[in-house]
């Protein structure tokens, strides 16, 4: 009885109850057994350990929310609110020149709006909030709000951290970590004080500095210094930046430049993080790598004798967002996944969030699971970055998308043209017709069945995959279009009217293999590791662009639908781009060539020679 009892009591409780259940256990004892004082604090501490273990694991199993729980089975118990858009600094990266129109006020969050929403969010699972801006200490009863946060604290809210340059932090931080603010990222882009005013059109380099010495003396551990590394602009400075952590408590944060709207797409500022590692281990040789958290965002090195360490935040050249579990709430009541993914909240919808739990949690459901494209594309939301100029759609639609599974991949040179492969596909690469394909089975059972199929109804039926190993899977996928002379010279040129056709038609098809599982009925939707489409124009086989795709993933069913997808949107966007030009075009060959992991192993698309044995046999 007692333990249904303690499985439904919280922490805070339980002391209340150790004295009964001690005079409990010492009721049932025999009467000679006298006891000492002593011996009885010993038992009543060791059974509040107990009790403390015992509900500790029943915590654990405890079925996380599915308000909470995506599509991909990630688990989002990170919340971030941006509290405020505006900023008292005007970074170049940031922000255009000219600023950005902000909001009005009455259709910002409220601080009882943010309130009400983080006790939701607590209630279904998070455990970490984390404020943002614009900057949040721009924002006045900043210093209340962190307090109500911390009421929040006995109900499962862990950490509560903030994000701020520091500007304006130095009169309030004592009294946030009062409060409860267990966590700190401080933004600083340059140590150098005339550099400092070029990088936020601002003076108030020694402000920072001073924040981040009071962050440490105020024992925040571990305290972050984020830097957005620009080529010619604080490249240079990566050394003083690692310097800081021989003894300093901190870890420095080295972020990728993101070009985008704002600040003109200038992809030449960018400085992949191999690079910069690169350049690091030539003055320190013996860096050691952290092992990252699931959820972390950084990658995490140390130097042997060094304090504090360091890290990078790879956003453009390699991604990070397959164990993603965060959710962002901006000023404007939008709520999603990532930048890129939203759910756009109206003042009605917010008022559901106050009024009605059960409404409210379908809601945030609904922007936790609905996929990206339909609901964010088809409703015209808008991108967070506000700027006068607007995306081109093609770059538009392809952020949108592209975003939610993976970052953007920048290789070597900045253009985007870049990114699909020109080289000849291999010589060994066996293209066989599919006139003659071979039907025959290579499965070890007799006698072959359609999965799709309910064996009972005849009706058509998903497979349950559910008990399934995760196991690491590819498929790599061949087709081709034909698209005559006169098209092809264009192609080959790029001067095609509509614009660059290969570039388009290999975005095209990456998107179109994460779409996969909304566009054929009973495919399973799959967590894509990696997409690639590499095309090739080959003139002597009738003016044709020959397309391979290979999709990776570590997952519990193949990936061959999605590849295909890849191939075939790919050359459908070659049609669309080429037929003002002519129609007399066709798509041919489309075929698995190969597929790798799970049950059946690995299986290629026959050769010539092989199918000729195969007959012979």
């Amino acid at each position: 009885m007692s333990c249904s009892i303690l499985t439904r009591t919280s922490f805070k409780n339980v002391k209340n109850l150790i004295p009964c259940i001690i005079r409990g256990i010492s009721s049932t004892s025999k009467s000679k057994q006298v006891q000492t004082i002593d011996t009885i604090n010993l038992q009543h501490n060791d059974l509040e350990q107990r009790v403390k273990a015992k509900i500790s694991i029943i915590d654990k199993e405890r079925p996380f929310s599915n308000f909470l729980t995506d599509r991909f089975d990630r688990q989002h118990t990170y919340l971030r609110i941006s509290i405020t858009e505006r900023c008292n600094l005007r970074c170049t990266y940031c922000m255009p020149a000219e600023g950005v129109d902000l909001t009005p006020s009455h259709k910002l969050l409220s601080t009882e709006e943010i309130i009400r929403i983080a006790q939701l969010f607590v209630s279904q699972g998070v455990n970490k909030i984390r404020l943002t801006g614009g900057e949040p200490t721009v924002r006045k009863d900043i210093v209340e709000l962190i307090g109500e946060l911390g009421k929040l604290k006995p109900q499962g809210l862990q950490t509560i951290a903030m994000t701020s340059n520091g500007i304006a932090l130095n009169r309030k931080l004592p009294k946030l970590v009062e409060n409860g603010l267990n966590l700190l990222n401080i933004s600083l882009d340059t140590l150098d004080p005339y550099k400092f005013e070029l990088i936020s059109r601002r003076k108030g380099l020694e402000r920072v500095l001073e924040a981040i010495e009071q962050g440490i003396a105020l024992g925040l551990r571990p305290l972050k210094v984020n830097c957005v590394i620009m080529r010619g602009v604080n490249d240079q400075e990566v050394f003083d930046f690692i310097e800081l952590t021989r003894n300093k408590p901190i870890e420095v944060r080295f972020i990728e430049y993101m070009p985008f709207d704002g600040n003109k797409w200038n992809k030449n500022k960018l400085v992949p993080y191999r690079e910069l590692l690169n350049n690091i281990r030539t003055r320190y040789n013996d860096i050691q790598k952290l092992s990252d958290d699931l959820h972390n965002t950084s990658k995490t090195y140390y130097i042997p004798g060094f304090t504090g360490q360091f890290g990078f935040i790879t956003s453009m050249s390699d991604h990070f967002c397959g164990t993603c579990n965060r959710l962002r709430i901006t000023a404007d009541d939008i709520i999603g996944a990532a930048y890129i993914f939203q759910l756009n909240l109206t003042k009605y919808d917010t008022d559901l969030l106050i009024d009605n739990n059960n409404n409210s949690m379908a809601l945030i459901s609904s922007a936790n699971n609905t996929f990206l494209y339909n609901k964010v594309v088809s409703n015209n939301m808008p991108l967070p970055i506000r700027s006068k100029s607007q995306f081109p759609r093609f770059f538009r639609n392809f952020l949108l998308s592209s975003f939610y599974h993976q970052n953007i991949i920048c290789q070597s040179s900045p253009s985007v043209r870049s990114s699909y492969s020109t080289k000849p596909i291999p010589q060994n690469s066996q293209l066989p017709s599919c006139n003659n394909l071979d039907l025959k089975s290579n499965s070890k059972h007799d006698s072959p069945s359609l999965t799709h199929i309910d064996p009972d109804s005849g009706g058509a039926s998903m497979v349950n995959i559910s008990t399934k190993h995760s196991t690491y899977r590819t498929a790599t996928a061949f087709g081709k279009i034909h698209i005559g002379r006169q098209a092809f010279e264009l192609v080959r040129t790029n001067t095609m009217k509509k614009g660059d056709v290969l570039t388009t038609a290999q975005i095209a098809g990456i998107m179109a293999a994460k779409q996969t599982g909304n566009i054929i009925p009973l495919c399973h939707p799959i967590l894509l590791s990696h997409v690639s489409v590499e095309l090739e124009l080959d003139e002597g086989d009738n003016y044709a662009v020959k397309i391979i795709s290979k999709v990776e993933c570590e997952g519990k069913t193949g990936v061959e639908m999605e590849a295909l997808t890849a191939v075939s949107v790919t050359a459908l966007t070659i049609f669309d781009m080429c037929k003002s030009v002519g129609k007399e075009m066709i798509i041919e060959d489309l075929k698995v060539m190969e597929k790798t992991g799970g049950k059946s192993g690995t299986w290629k698309f026959p050769t010539k020679e092989q199918k000729r044995s195969d007959n012979n046999n």
